[in-house]
């Protein structure tokens, strides 16, 4: 049924009202501007004057700007807390030889990525079994990277496939820092020798795994043909150089190569293969003379006495020694052992006399440590000790000296073996025992702690009768150590 007018009607008037209800065009404008002044209240925006009556003009505001009100502080922005613990990474960076920041937490991530780039390799190869030398590693790490002294590692003739990753990645390392930091790293910066050719392809193969991640090595050996390697030398600028010591000073006097501003050496194998020693120490003093600057230098030999007196004047003093294994064969490397047979008691200061003087004859060291019992400490020095132009001077209550024998000076510090601190063995290269220690096992802590900063060292003992139970020992300890054993020791075993 359709809606009629009027229901039509009263409709659309219901919905007008309703909408003149909800307008504010429903009420007055002094109703509306009420509401309007509420709100602005409610919204925190209130109206001020602008006029003298409000404020006054300032020095400050002197246009009345700020209508008296002061200028609002500007906020203090928050330090940013950034990265955590990015704090105590840049207390933890020092800088280090070279002028590159390092780590004192450790090695950085780059190091890691090397060490496993390389087992990584070696797992493909099928060789699986990979030895742990973390300690090892580090304590490398840190004397390449801080570079504080140079290294002589005893633990074989040659370093192991382990040895060689970890000095390889340190030196990788040591170069990634420099080249983030914007210093310039000089080509070669690496150079390892060693004594043949088979070593060379053996060392190089360690370094290819590095090549992907830009560190870049080449071996040059009597195996290539000379042009091959002139070639490739021209075709690339290698990180590492791997050579032998002579196909190296041909490329060198060539001029294919220039070690000069190579900042690590390494020789591998001290003696091994050498031949005649006189022309490998030659050849070597010329490479370590072509460099013009100060390289890091790091060893690796065992007992090859004949190599002693190269291994002294390549690495020179202050050294750091290292050895995969804590035995007395290998931390007494190029320590030369004397034992000395002694009669008596009474005779003993006569024969430490008699040492003390041939040393300083033979000897280019400038301090000796003699350890004696208490009571003797004095008369050591108030002997009489004078031998041809000898003369002492210095002398002091403690017994130590300073001991003159024409243009020759060394000094000689007397101790007690009562308070004898082992650590305190380690500033010396020339020790001297005039009592033989209780047990070969004590006689071994001190051959193993002296010459801890120095590639050579010698010790001297005092062997008396009463000792004569430790022979058998002693014996057996001289000859792994290859060292000369005395006959009065053969006799006392027999």
């Amino acid at each position: 049924m359709a809606k009629g007018d009027d229901a039509i009607r009263r409709k659309k008037n219901k919905s007008n009202r309703k909408r003149m209800r909800s307008s504010e065009s429903a009420v007055s404008a002094r109703v509306s501007a009420i509401i309007a002044s509420k709100r602005r209240r409610k919204a925190g925006k209130r109206r001020i004057c602008e006029g003298m009556c409000y404020s006054l003009p300032t020095p400050d505001d002197p246009f009345n700007d700020h209508h008296g009100k002061k200028e609002p502080e500007k906020k203090k922005k928050k330090k940013s807390k950034g990265i955590p613990g990015e704090k105590q990474n840049e207390k933890n960076m020092v800088i280090v030889d070279g002028g590159i920041l390092v780590d004192q937490n450790g090695p950085s991530k780059f190091l890691i990525v090397c060490l496993n780039a390389i087992k990584d390799a070696w797992r493909e190869e099928g060789e699986a079994e990979v030895r742990d030398i973390t300690s090892w590693g580090l304590y490398l790490w840190t004397c390449c990277c801080y570079g504080f002294t140079n290294v002589l590692e005893t633990s074989g003739p040659c370093a192991t496939r382990e040895q060689v990753a970890w000095l390889v990645s340190s030196v990788s390392d040591i170069v990634a820092r420099k080249e983030k930091q914007g210093i310039l790293v000089p080509s070669p910066c690496l150079l390892y020798i060693v004594p043949t050719q088979e070593r060379a392809v053996q060392v190089r193969s360690i370094c290819k795994p590095l090549k992907a991640l830009g560190i870049h090595a080449v071996s040059l050996h009597p195996g290539a043909s000379i042009q091959h390697q002139l070639h490739g030398l021209k075709s690339c600028e290698p990180e590492f150089l791997v050579s032998t010591p002579g196909r190296l000073l041909e490329l060198v006097s060539l001029k294919a190569v220039d070690i000069s501003s190579v900042s690590f050496l390494v020789i591998d194998g001290l003696g091994i293969g050498s031949g005649e020693e006189i022309r490998y120490a030659e050849k070597l003093n010329s490479i370590k003379e072509t460099i013009t600057s100060s390289p890091h230098i790091v060893v690796f030999s065992d007992h090859c006495d004949q190599m002693a007196a190269l291994a002294d004047n390549l690495l020179g003093d202050p050294i750091t020694r290292l050895s995969l294994n804590d035995s007395a064969i290998s931390r007494s490397v190029f320590i030369s052992q004397h034992v000395h047979y002694c009669q008596s008691q009474e005779l003993k200061i006569t024969k430490i006399q008699e040492i003390i003087l041939q040393t300083l004859r033979d000897d280019c060291r400038h301090k000796m440590l003699v350890v004696m019992k208490r009571e003797n400490k004095n008369g050591l020095a108030s002997s009489g000790l004078y031998w041809e132009d000898c003369s002492i001077t210095n002398t002091s209550s403690k017994g130590s000296f300073s001991l003159h024998n024409r243009e020759k000076i060394m000094r000689v510090v007397v101790k007690d073996e009562e308070s004898l601190q082992l650590d305190k063995v380690e500033n010396f290269e020339m020790v001297l025992l005039a009592n033989f220690p209780s047990s070969v096992e004590e006689y071994v802590g001190i051959l193993t702690r002296i010459a801890c900063h120095s590639a050579t060292g010698a010790l001297h003992s005092l062997f008396c009768q009463e000792d004569a139970h430790l022979a058998k020992r002693l014996v057996n300890l001289l000859s792994e150590c290859k060292q000369a054993v005395p006959q009065f020791l053969l006799d006392f075993d027999s």
